[in-house]
Parts: C-alpha cells; structure tokens; sequence
C-alpha cells in the first residue's frame, strides 16, 4: 500500500522536490541510516553539480561558436563587401546591439544578398574570361577542350569587370581584323589559283582545314601561324604568276613578231588574243580566270616554235613581198631604182645567213619608211607634173585639131570637138606658169634635200627646159610660117608674070610641134614616162611627123572619140592665164 501511494506522484507533475521527498520516504521506509542517507545526497549534489557544469559548459561553448559565427559573418561582410567593391551595402545594421542570435539574424539577409551577388559576380567573370582565353587560344593556335578559367574571388569589383570586358572587346576586335585578313588571303588565294588554274581547295586547305568554303566563318583560324602561311601561299602565287606572266609576254612578244615577220593574217592572229591581249598589262591587271595556265603557255611555245621553224621557209617570200612594197612606192613616186640588183642582194643576204631575218626585215622597213617619207615630200610636185603632162596632151591634140581643115564642117561629134577646142586653148595659156612654178617648186626641193630631183631616172629641170625650148622653137616657126603665108598671099595678088618667067611654087615648111610627156608616162611612145634630152630628135620627129601629116586629107571625122574633158578638169581654173604671144 505504500509503495503504490509512493508511485503516485511520479504521475503528476515531476520536480526535484517531490522526487527529493519522495526519496526520503522510500529511506524511511527502507530505514537507511544518516549516513547512508547524507552520503547519498552528497552523491545526488555531485550529480546535478556535473549536469549544471556540462549545460555552462556546453552553454560557453554554444556562446563561443555564435560568437565566433557572428565574428566570421562581420569579416565575411567585409570580405564581400571589399572583394565586390563596395564600400557599403544596404540592409547591413549600424549598431552592434541585442543578443548574439539578434546579430546574427539581423546579419544573415545580408550576408545571403552578398552571397547571392558573389556568385552572380563570379558567373560574370567566368564568362568573360571564358571567352577571353577562348579568343587567346584561337590567336595563339591551341585546339581542344580548354579547362575553365579560374575566377579571382578576392577582386570581383565591377571595375575589374569593367577591365576583362574592355580586354574581351579589344580581342574581339582583333579576331574580327584577323577574320578579315583571313577571308581577304582566301579571296586573293582563289583568285590568283583561278588565273593559274590550281585548285583553289587543295591549295587553302594546305594552310589550315578550317579554310575550307564548307567550314563556318567564324570557325575559320584566325591564329599567327595560319596568317603567316597564308601571307607565304599569297607571295609566292602572285610570285608563280609573275613568272608566267613575263615567260607569256616574251612568247607573246615573238608571237606578234613572227607574225609581223610572215604577215599572218587577222583570222590566225585571232586564235591568240587572249594570249597577246596581256603583252603589255601589269601583274594587277590580269584577272581573267584561266589566263596564266600552264596549258596556255605550252601552247604558246609550241606555236612560237612551229612559227621558228616556218620562217625560215617563207622568209625570202616575205623579203621579196616588202621589196615589191618598195618598188611600188618609188613607181608611185617616179624615183627610178634597179630591182634587179636588190633581189639579188636579198637572197645572198638570206643564203648567207649573216643577217639575222628580223634585221633583214627591220631594214627593209625602215627603208620603206623612209621611201614614203621621200614619196610624200615629192607628191606636190609629182602633182603638178601630172598636170603639166595632161596639159601638153591637150596642147598637141589641139595642134591637130588647128590642122584639120575640115573641123568646122557639120559632121557627127564637130560641136564637141569644137568645145573641146575651147577648153584646152584656156589650158594650153596656163602651161607657161604652171611649168614656171614646177621650176621653181623642184629648185627648192633640191636645195632641200641636197640632190637632183629625177623623174623616172630623168631630171626633172631638164625636163621642163627642154620642154621651154622646144617651145620657144615652135612659137618662132609658127612666126615664119605666119610671115611665109602673108609673103603668099602678097604674091598671090601681084599680076601674073611672063609665060616662062613664073618662079617656082616655094616648099611649104612644116611646123615643129611641141613633144610633151604623154599620160601614160612616156614621151613620142616610149614608156618610161619621161622626155628625151635629144631635142634635135624631138624636133627632127615632130617635123617628119607634121610632113606626113600634110600629105594627109585631114583629121578623122569623129575625133570627139579622143576626148580629154576627164583629163584636163583637174586642172586648177585659179593658175594665172599668160598673154598668148
């Protein structure tokens, strides 16, 4: 029973008295001694004593922790704050006041605000120092996986931020330099391999594989190595077409030669013009895609070879084909030259072979050059020669047409005859002035050019002196037989004489017609287009030939049929008209 009512207040409420209270009943109960009894509550004093220490204990040690924790948030603040750079930060308390937990959790938003922001920051840096050592690393050449970069935590301050970004910028700008010096090689690489006709793709992925047109921009590699093989590859294509551009201008240039040399025709010449259209451009200016390939200039060797080999076979052709070019321009000009002997200095000069071809014909150019040179100054003169010769045709056709007796009957073509009359007697009254001024015309070019001005090997001053005095001479006979007619025509009035005593009829003389230079070149049928210096034989000619023709009937009747109108209407109206005499 009184164990039971000794349980009992274990079922209320429990505190140190009532276990104390009850611990006494049960010694009672037992009967322990004082003794046993105060030893027993020294022990319980001990006992509760070591709990009381290991609470302080353990108090002082949870105390020292929040102090410590309190201690480390400050620093950690500070650190943050420093390593953020910011000299302060809303929402951190003033005052040091309250409990250490008050601290702490006054402490604690912040710290996690700074917290959440260092990591923020972190992420940042990381970036951008990801990208930097990227874009280094693609500079610098190194491929693969890069490990990440590490973040200085103690310096996460926006100007330092500020600074990887300014770096990031300026490496950004020379990765877009150099992504634009790549793309210009690629571009003067293809070019220059399509002039040359290389392939483009084998010879920029030689550089670098990234180079390839299937590979992205930015993927291509911008590093010193690839930039520097790059700026080789460029100088020696533009190095290789160089070369090919000199080697085909040289061939080029003794293409147009040998062409020049056998006279090649247009059609010929055209099968390499895109060869000789580049004989004097620049190395910058030959951009046609295929120009300077190795098949066009094997082909040009073997057609300037093929060209060697056939001059030597047409070269007397071609000599002979400048001579005959020659020959005509002095048959132009009148200047009289022995073709024969300089056909025959031609071929020995070829047989020989102590003249280079080319020389040979440079010489016969330049000496062509000069026969125009000589034909040109001698044309004014050559001119009026010919105006003179027509002239001179005009005169003796109206010295026969005077002599025809019947000129003025009403026969078929009279009236043209008549007119034609007309014209050349205003032609005949311009030949003294027109002879005066070839006179004075060739004594200048003479003093000109210090030689005889020769007309078909004749010269040309005695020409037209022989001319003025077979002139003369014919005016004077004209005179005396004006002179014989009136002494005539006096005795023919007188009464007739004594039968026996009448003189005989006196020998009508003949008139010495003036001989000039005919159209077709020649003087009294000759044809070396020239007058004879005999003026005895031209007169002695003249008169056998006006004997004969006074013992003809008279002209024929259609002599219109010999008409000169074409031949003397180039003839200058404004040369002054001398008195007849």
């Amino acid at each position: 029973m009184a164990a039971v009512d000794a349980e009992k207040p274990l079922t209320g409420q429990i505190t140190c008295g009532s276990l104390l209270q009850q611990l006494q009943q049960i010694w009672d109960e037992v009967g322990e001694s004082d003794d046993d009894r105060d030893k027993m509550l020294l022990q319980l004093e001990q006992e509760c004593l070591d709990v009381y220490k290991r609470k302080v204990d353990h108090a002082v040690k949870s105390r020292a922790l929040l102090l410590q924790t309190l201690a480390d948030a400050r620093v950690e603040l500070t650190n943050l704050l420093s390593a953020l750079g910011e000299k302060s930060y809303v929402g951190i308390p003033e005052k040091t006041s309250g409990s250490i937990k008050e601290q702490l959790a006054a402490i604690a938003p912040a710290l996690e605000k700074l917290w959440k922001q260092k990591d923020e920051r972190m992420k940042e840096f990381s970036d951008v120092q990801s990208q930097i050592q990227k874009i280094c690393s693609e500079i610098a050449g190194i491929s693969g996986q890069e490990e990440s970069p590490a973040v200085d935590e103690c310096d996460l301050s926006l100007k330092k931020l500020d600074e990887f970004h300014a770096q990031l910028q300026e490496l950004q700008k020379e990765k877009s330099e150099r992504l634009h010096m790549i793309l210009e090689f690629v571009s003067t690489v293809h070019d220059l391999c399509a002039v040359l006709g290389l392939d483009f793709f084998s010879t920029v992925t030689q550089v670098h594989p990234s180079l390839n047109d299937s590979a992205g921009v930015q993927s291509k590699s911008i590093s010193n190595d690839t930039l520097a093989r790059l700026s080789e590859t460029v100088l020696s294509l533009k190095e290789d077409k160089k070369q090919r551009l000199e080697k085909l201008q040289e061939l080029a240039t003794q293409l147009v030669d040998l062409w020049n040399l056998m006279d090649t025709s247009e059609e010929e010449r055209s099968l390499f013009d895109h060869v000789t259209c580049n004989i004097s451009a620049s190395v910058d200016e030959v951009t046609v895609p295929g120009a300077l390939t190795l098949e066009i200039i094997e082909q040009t060797e073997v057609e300037v070879e093929r060209l060697d080999q056939l001059k030597a076979s047409r070269m007397k052709e071609i000599a002979f084909k400048k001579q005959a070019e020659l020959e005509e321009i002095f048959a132009h000009a009148h200047v009289e030259i022995d073709t024969e002997a300089a056909r025959a200095k031609i071929l020995e000069l070829i047989d020989s072979g102590n003249l280079e071809p080319a020389d040979l014909l440079t010489d016969m150019d330049n000496r062509i050059v000069k026969a125009k040179e000589e034909a040109l100054s001698r044309k004014d003169i050559l001119d009026k020669v010919e105006k003179w010769m027509s002239a001179c045709e005009e005169e003796s056709w109206l010295e026969d047409y005077n002599r025809d007796e019947n000129r003025y009957n009403a026969s078929r073509g009279a009236h043209l005859n008549l007119k034609r009359a007309e014209k050349a007697r205003i032609l005949v009254n311009k030949i003294p002035a027109l002879v005066d001024s070839l006179v004075s015309k060739t004594r200048t070019w003479e003093q000109d050019n210090g030689i005889t001005f020769a007309y078909d090997g004749v010269p040309l001053l005695a020409m037209l002196d022989e001319y003025v005095l077979l002139r003369h001479d014919r005016e004077e006979e004209k005179k005396r037989m004006r002179d014989q007619k009136k002494f005539q025509e006096q005795l023919s009035k007188e009464p007739e004489p004594v039968f026996g005593s009448t003189p005989s009829p006196a020998r009508q003389p003949s008139t010495k017609k003036v001989v000039g230079p005919r159209a077709n070149g020649s003087t009294n049928g000759t044809t070396n287009r020239r007058l004879s210096l005999n003026a005895h034989q031209n007169g002695s000619r003249s008169i056998n030939r006006d004997r004969k023709r006074d013992s003809t009937p008279a002209a024929p009747v259609n002599y219109v049929a010999m008409s000169k109108d074409d031949a003397v209407s180039h003839i200058s109206a404004t040369e002054p008209v001398p008195s007849t005499p």
